[in-house]
């Protein structure tokens, strides 16, 4: 499993799975994106976007439309696309990201903090509201000073044997799902005497 750069030919695949997650495509460009990938099948798991807004008052970078596909999901694989873009974000000199998002639990385990809504630079204000309108009520904004992101070792550990969930086996079906007591069904067929 690796964390790479979105390109030109994973566009369509990032917006179904952004429609199917109910996420955030405001101002889509595939290039803001990282995606997870199985290296053995080369499989897309999951994925996220930093988005830059741009004001007088300076630049500010938002970590947004972050999603892991379900039968990838506990397994370490958003923790490591949040760090990589996280790393994107230092490497374009910003000290700070914020997120504006209804699971604030799960960015609070690499150091985000919340953040009142007033406190946050202008261009997210309005985002915020935004975003409540059209994508949750309970979207809440947060916080990360760069150089406090910390990756939990579990996390790290089980990024590295990630494997796609088949889901649960199918029950083999018995007599019984089908309203038969086998211990005093006839068959029309049956031989044996």
């Amino acid at each position: 499993m690796y964390v790479r750069d979105a390109k030109n030919r994973d566009e369509v695949w990032l917006l179904d799975r952004i429609e199917e997650m109910g996420l955030d495509e405001t101002a889509f460009r595939s290039r803001d994106y990282v995606i997870a990938v199985d290296e053995r099948s080369n499989d897309r798991a999951g994925f996220g976007r930093i988005r830059l807004h741009k004001s007088d008052d300076g630049d500010v970078c938002e970590l947004t439309s972050i999603g892991v596909l379900e039968s990838w999901r506990d397994q370490g694989i958003g923790a490591h696309v949040v760090e990589r873009l996280v790393q994107e974000a230092s490497d374009q000199d910003f000290e700070t990201v914020y997120s504006l998002t209804d699971e604030p639990n799960f960015l609070v385990q690499f150091g985000f903090g919340p953040l009142d809504a007033e406190d946050l630079p202008p261009s997210l204000q309005d985002r915020l509201e935004t975003k409540r309108e059209t994508i949750d009520a309970d979207v809440v904004p947060v916080e990360l000073a760069i150089e406090e992101f910390t990756m939990p070792e579990h996390l790290r550990e089980s990024f590295k044997s990630a494997a796609e969930n088949d889901g649960p086996d199918e029950p083999e079906e018995s007599a019984e799902d089908f309203g038969i007591d086998p211990d005093e069904a006839t068959y029309k067929y049956d031989t044996s005497r």
